[in-house]
């Protein structure tokens, strides 16, 4: 594996690139090469864990000032999760550098959710050893903070039902959606739909289905409702 190659793609270099390689060794592949001396990511899996959730916490408390407590919890328990760590780890093609024993490789291994999730929080604890909290915000900050911020985690959250309970909760009536836009070629089409509470307006998304649109559009309105509080 080239490790080399890695560093230049993240644009950051290890001051002690065994730490790095430690981070990308599964346990398989220490039992199959006992005459190496190297270690397997467990114990850097354990200390990324905690790193990257303080990393998530403050962002999140930082980014939404009005969301109470049970909210921030929520939130990043989807962004902190097994699905979310995976698709991380694909997106920066970490699966490409994992050292594995030949039959961990050859059952798929290289690919399996724990695994990859693993790698991930291995690597953040890795980072943390090498250098410091800062170099771990700064990588959150170029490749993970935009993702939370964009939306990335619309399909682990159900907007839709948390509008429903807070309208339910505050009696505030009835709500409504309703797609009022498609586009595009149908493998590019684009939704537009728009959520009214007791026939007013209160949020409008778009989404490549109707029910992402739709999520968005609870989203926005659950925001508005955060910073109107």
């Amino acid at each position: 594996m080239n490790f080399d190659e890695l560093e230049k793609k993240l644009g950051i270099t290890f001051k002690n690139q065994k730490l790095l390689i430690q981070a990308f060794t599964h346990s398989s592949y220490v039992n199959e090469n006992r005459n190496k001396i190297q270690q397997d990511n467990e114990r850097l899996e354990f200390l990324g864990d905690a790193v990257l959730e303080l990393g998530i916490s403050q962002y999140l408390y930082r980014t939404y000032p009005n969301k109470p407590e049970g909210e921030l919890t929520k939130l990043r328990a989807t962004i902190v999760c097994e699905p979310a760590l995976v698709k991380f780890a694909l997106d920066l093609k970490f699966d490409q550098y994992v050292l594995l024993g030949k039959g961990e490789e050859r059952t798929g291994g290289r690919k399996r959710p724990a695994l990859l999730a693993d790698v991930f929080e291995a690597f953040i604890g890795a980072l943390y050893l090498d250098q410091d909290f800062n170099a771990v915000v700064n990588f959150l900050h170029k490749y993970i903070y935009p993702k939370i911020k964009n939306g990335f985690m619309i399909k682990e959250i159900d907007y839709k039902s948390q509008l429903q309970e807070l309208i339910q909760q505050d009696k505030q009536g009835e709500i409504n959606y309703e797609i009022i836009s498609e586009k595009g070629p149908a493998h590019d089409r684009e939704f537009i739909a728009q959520v009214k509470i007791n026939n007013k307006v209160v949020g409008i998304g778009h989404g490549r289905t109707k029910k992402e649109s739709e999520q968005r559009a609870a989203k926005i309105a659950l925001d508005k409702h955060q910073t109107s509080i």
